[in-house]
């Protein structure tokens, strides 16, 4: 047993005692763990106090006998094999009346387990089954995501001058997103948020957006390299949908289940709508650095669909738009397709 273990090991320390005539120095005090029920805490001190008292007063009256082998003067031999009798003597008897404290050892590991789940004390089960209600709500909170995605611009006529020197587009957003479980055991919620979305068409071999003197948007090339030529616009974003949870139900106790709607495999589908914010032409070349902040034609509201599947925090989607990407038929039936990662938090 255990406790047989410490009490040798005791006494091994009260026999080395007597032997050099040093003094042992026994700390049985628990360390203080600020996450403990303060029940339990109460309970464990004070079963810790009766074991304590215990101990002393077997510990002074197997000093009195060890006192009293040592005083026929043995060979250690001899000394040991009678310091064991005593030892497995006292080790019994302590077992015995530590037995008889009648501590219950379930009922506080149960009291302990309920802290750690609600981080609060509870005395009854209707308190009990109240709080794990409380606790394991349906979802309803606002989580941020940042996400990236590569953006094209789709034709379903023949390519225009756009989309014969269209290089590298992407599109950067960040933002809120509701999440809003039917729920507690559903696996479907509602999901809208609000997000800042930033489009960047970049342009290659040479060319740039320019206005005539009719304000109509083209491209033109510019007789010198350009190291950068690009039109960023960005867009306030507000999705509406739907997601599934395919994560198993969990029991919570107290005959109470639940679905941790934000884990797991979901797939999700939703419509977007945006308004624009502002559009920046940035041309950087031999020669030239402007930064244009007029309008360049940019459709002022933009509308689509999106698809997302999603493991835990981490997400891919394609989003495509239902509208043109530029207004009044400049660049004709250029709609943007994005396929891009998210990260949630």
């Amino acid at each position: 047993m255990i406790k047989k273990f410490i009490m040798m090991g005791f006494v091994c320390l009260v026999s080395t005692s007597i032997y050099a005539q040093r003094k042992p120095i026994v700390n049985l005090q628990p360390k203080e763990d600020t996450e403990v029920s303060p029940i339990v805490k109460e309970k464990v001190d004070e079963y810790a106090k009766k074991i304590d008292a215990i101990i002393q007063e077997e510990k002074k009256l197997m000093e009195a006998e060890l006192l009293i082998l040592q005083a026929k003067n043995l060979d250690k031999v001899e000394f040991d094999k009678q310091k064991s009798v005593i030892a497995d003597r006292f080790s019994e008897k302590i077992d015995q009346r530590i037995e008889e404290l009648g501590f219950d050892l379930d009922n506080v590991i149960q009291k302990q387990v309920r802290y750690s789940l609600l981080n609060s004390d509870v005395t009854s089960n209707e308190e009990l089954k109240a709080k794990l209600l409380k606790k394991f709500r349906p979802v309803k909170n606002f989580s941020g995501y940042i996400s990236y995605g590569i953006m094209n611009l789709t034709n379903d006529k023949a390519d225009n001058i756009l989309d014969k020197n269209l290089g590298y587009a992407g599109n950067f957003e960040f933002g809120l997103k509701f999440n809003y479980q039917f729920g507690r055991t559903s696996p479907w919620g509602l999901i809208s948020g609000i997000g800042f979305s930033w489009r960047t068409l970049n342009i290659d071999n040479n060319m740039f957006f320019m206005k005539d003197i009719n304000a109509d948007v083209f491209l033109a090339n510019f007789d010198k390299n350009l190291s950068k030529s690009k039109l960023r616009t960005g867009y306030i974003m507000v999705p509406l949908g739907l997601q599934y949870n395919f994560s198993k139900l969990k029991n919570a106790g107290m005959d109470i289940q639940y679905r941790d709607y934000q884990k797991g495999f979901k797939v999700g589908a939703n419509v977007y709508g945006g308004v624009k914010m502002a559009t920046n032409n940035i041309i950087k070349g031999d020669g030239i650095s402007d930064r244009g902040r007029e309008n360049y034609q940019v459709s002022p509201f933009i509308y689509g669909a999106q698809f997302t599947v999603s493991y835990d925090d981490f997400s891919i989607f394609v989003k495509k738009d239902f509208g043109n990407f530029f207004k009044d038929n400049k660049f004709e039936n250029d709609k943007a397709l994005v396929f891009g990662v998210a990260l949630w938090w």
